[in-house]
């Protein structure tokens, strides 16, 4: 008597309700009795997954696992009823089924009538597949439109938050959690505490966070900045851009936010969070002060090491009668030299570093060279200016009227196929399509205002001034740091072995070439001297 084939089941339902739950006890029976009406088959094991969705593998633990007891040589055979339910992304499909064939374990669909062990399987497989991530696509829309429409209605999507319960789209106060709100509005604003103050202060006051494990200052950040304690509702801060993966991101423009002034009870007043706004904005760093470490100095950011590709950072000693000032390799200056971890992972770079004056000294040098030609750089430069300055930020608004008007055509197109599929009634359909024309047509309206009424520049006047400028620049009289953060593209340093070298490749921008140097430098403080030893342009 031949060995009978060993057969394991797959089923697989996308929610956890209870008459979806029916349903995977009916694939179970449903299986047992397939297998029961074969001859030479026996059932080795039933995989299953319950409330998973099938467009993503990953979390799908049951499919996971039928998947490696199968590589492993458990069984021959994987029974499934559709398509849909042993996945709906069309490349998830069509890769596991492959490598199940490399294994030399098959795949039946027993509705779809397909078995990747014909010939003919693979072609059939795909057309199926491919129509099951199409209905997964169509299921997603119609799911995203509803869910927009329930926002605009106002129905709350989310969980509880401090001071707030949410049940069945609703808000309500949680009047035990609202002193706690109430704490930290009046400490951050009224009493001028920071956050920090304010998270050690609730934790030895002894009140807990909702989902947080303890107190911190991005806790309370994000409890300062939640227009919800106002009575006003932000949704759709977050979006899901791929229905295959589900991942969320958070919405910076892409999508259009839902915003409903007046929403539900609010547990602080309107005065007390337009003051905390400001405080908010006030306290915060400028982008002048962001920014000013990331561009402290000329080169800041433009160093980088030709061994390990890192950032060079700024390190400064203050000595006797003088400051040493040199830039180091991020690695070298964090992790030491070269070398191996305990983990087997190499760590730190043996790059050389590069005194501050030396920089100056090859930059200096650098642009003696290229200003040979100094007509020339001077039309650059100031073809640059006048660009930044003139057309475009016309074009930037027009792109972005263009975006609006680009998003609305597309909603319309939705509202369409929403009404074939019996999500919005023609009715509806007519309200919202009288909308969304009225919208691109104030829009369009803008555009052609936009047009008509650019904003006209004193370019004569205004180069003029430019030219002036650049002539005071170009004279080069001692180091021009303006100057060299404006032109300098990158400066790549090298090791050297020989004491006292260094070799460097500076890049200035809008030229096709580098200048690539080989330096010696030498002395301490005001006698510090560098010395150009080669010299050569690449490209």
């Amino acid at each position: 008597m031949k060995n009978k084939l060993r057969v394991a089941a797959y089923a697989r339902v996308s929610t956890e309700k209870d008459d979806q739950a029916n349903s995977l006890a009916s694939q179970k029976n449903y299986f047992a009795d397939y297998i029961g009406r074969q001859s030479g088959m026996e059932l080795s094991n039933v995989y299953f997954d319950e409330g998973i969705s099938g467009t993503q593998t990953r979390k799908r633990s049951g499919f996971n696992q039928m998947i490696q007891d199968a590589l492993n040589g458990n069984f021959n055979l994987i029974l499934t009823k559709e398509v849909s339910r042993f996945a709906r992304n069309t490349v998830d499909t069509l890769f596991y089924t492959r490598e199940l064939k490399k294994a030399g374990v098959g795949v039946i669909f027993t509705i779809d009538h397909i078995d990747t062990r014909q010939s003919d399987g693979e072609l059939r497989l795909t057309i199926m597949a491919s129509l099951a991530q199409e209905e997964s696509r169509k299921t997603s829309e119609r799911v995203k439109w509803g869910q927009q429409r329930r926002m605009e209605q106002g129905v709350v999507f989310g969980r509880d938050l401090l001071g707030y319960r949410v049940k069945d789209g609703v808000l309500s106060v949680n009047p035990e959690e609202v002193p706690v709100i109430k704490a930290i509005f009046h400490k951050y604003t009224n009493e001028g505490k920071g956050t920090h103050v304010i998270a050690r202060e609730l934790t030895e006051e002894g009140y807990r966070p909702k989902r947080n494990s303890r107190w911190s200052a991005s806790v309370i950040l994000r409890i300062l900045r939640n227009e919800k304690y106002v009575g006003d509702l932000c949704q759709k801060k977050t979006f899901t851009p791929d229905y295959l993966t589900h991942k969320k991101k958070y919405n910076r423009g892409e999508e259009e936010k839902i915003f409903i002034k007046g929403h539900h009870e609010a547990i602080i007043d309107r005065d007390l969070w337009n003051r905390t706004q400001a405080e908010l904005k006030g306290r915060s760093p400028s982008a002048a002060r962001k920014s000013r470490h990331s561009s402290r100095y000329w080169c800041s950011g433009k160093i980088c090491c030709g061994e390990c590709g890192s950032k060079f950072v700024s390190r400064t000693k203050k000595q006797q009668t003088s400051t040493y000032k040199a830039w180091r390799c991020y690695q070298t200056a964090n992790h030491g030299m070269l070398k191996m971890d305990a983990e087997g992972k190499m760590t730190g770079c043996h790059n050389n570093s590069i005194n501050e004056k030396a920089l100056l000294a090859c930059m200096k040098y650098c642009v003696s060279l290229v200003c040979q030609n100094r007509e020339q750089l001077h039309k650059e430069i100031l073809s640059s200016i006048q660009s930044v300055c003139g057309e475009q930020v016309t074009a930037i608004d027009e792109g972005r009227i263009r975006q609006k008007i680009g998003t609305i055509e597309e909603k319309k197109r939705k509202s369409i196929d929403a009404m074939l599929e019996g999500i919005l009634t023609k009715e509806d359909l007519k309200k919202q399509k009288e909308w969304y024309d009225n919208e691109v047509s104030r829009l369009q309206t803008l555009l052609t205002e936009n047009g008509k009424n650019n904003r006209q520049y004193s370019k004569k006047q205004e180069t003029v001034e430019l030219e002036k400028t650049l002539d005071e620049i170009l004279c080069f009289h001692g180091d021009n740091e303006m100057l060299y953060r404006e032109i300098l593209e990158k400066i790549v340093v090298y090791r050297e072995f020989e004491r006292g070298c260094c070799r460097l490749v500076v890049w200035f921008k809008s030229l096709p070439f580098g200048i690539r140097l080989k330096i010696r430098s030498m002395g301490k403080g005001n006698e510090y001297h560098t010395e150009i030893l080669e010299c050569e342009f690449v490209s």
